[in-house]
């Protein structure tokens, strides 16, 4: 688990090249505040990608305590040697980062090596909230935004997101022989296992799919709502609405079958452009 101690290169090298439509929403920051936001960004990376490093769930385990055990020791200012962990240090010292939020973030990535998917849209909302919507109010801190509207903001575009982004990798997972679409819905609508881990959609998916997404736009929805009382400041964070209504869209237009071919390619940047204008003008 140890690296050689980096620096901010690394982690924007890292979130350049693996989360890019975060890497382009950081790059609407303040530059001071900039590699900061980038060591959060990249944090996140090593932990959600634990799943796909082990081979079994204990080892993911261990992998997520080493993580644990590295937050605590940023913040009684002993931070071990690694590439990651030298620039977090920095930005918690700098922003005073919340360390409930960081270890909300691992405690959530332990869904992932469960094997098991949500039971329902419920619990999978609350593991987008873990995951995302943590990150999404380190980000806020980063920025310097305490305001409770944009956290409520942030939250719900984090979720959103979130869940678009697990819509979008639907046919990664079922590959994998995982799944993130809840069981409820599933049982619902008829929705079949073997046939999401053979990659095989049909109706029953897309009506699953379906439910995910309608969900994800009410939250998108929430957020525009509360966008006149949420401070410009914290526009970095709230800029992921752009990508996921597109995504969304994109989704929409393919009937909602998450199994869709290409569905996970990144929106054409023109596209991301053109869209972030519209977005700047309603801000």
């Amino acid at each position: 688990m140890t690296a050689p101690a980096g620096d901010a290169s690394y982690c924007g090298e890292q979130v350049s090249r693996h989360d890019p439509d975060r890497f382009l929403c950081a790059m609407f920051a303040p530059a001071d505040r900039r590699d900061d936001l980038l060591a959060l960004l990249a944090f996140n990376l090593e932990i959600a990608r634990v799943r796909e490093q082990v081979s079994e769930a204990l080892l993911g385990r261990i992998r997520l305590q080493w993580w644990r055990e590295a937050i605590g020791e940023i913040y009684t200012g002993a931070p071990r040697r690694h590439a990651a962990i030298q620039p977090l240090h920095e930005a918690v010292k700098r922003r005073g980062l919340d360390r409930a939020l960081f270890e909300r973030m691992i405690d959530a990535r332990e869904a992932d090596l469960s094997g098991e998917a949500p039971r329902d849209l419920a619990a999978l909302e609350s593991y987008a909230e873990g995951t995302s919507a943590a990150l999404s109010l380190l980000a806020l801190g980063v920025l310097g935004v305490r305001q409770g509207k944009a956290h409520e903001a942030a939250r719900r575009v984090a979720i959103a997101w979130a869940l678009t982004g697990l819509l979008r990798s639907t046919a990664f997972h079922a590959r994998a022989k995982r799944c993130y679409l809840p069981q409820e819905p599933m049982e619902k609508h008829g929705a079949r296992l073997e046939d999401l881990f053979e990659l095989r959609g049909g109706d029953a998916l897309s009506a699953v799919a379906r439910d995910i997404a309608v969900a994800a736009r009410g939250h998108l929805s929430a957020a525009r709502a509360l966008r006149r009382e949420v401070p410009r400041a914290a526009l970095p964070v709230l800029l992921p609405a752009v990508l996921a209504e597109g995504y969304l869209k994109t989704l929409a237009r393919a009937g909602h079958d998450p199994l869709t071919p290409g569905l996970a390619a990144r929106a054409p940047i023109a596209a991301w452009r053109v869209s972030l204008a519209a977005f700047l003008g309603r801000y």
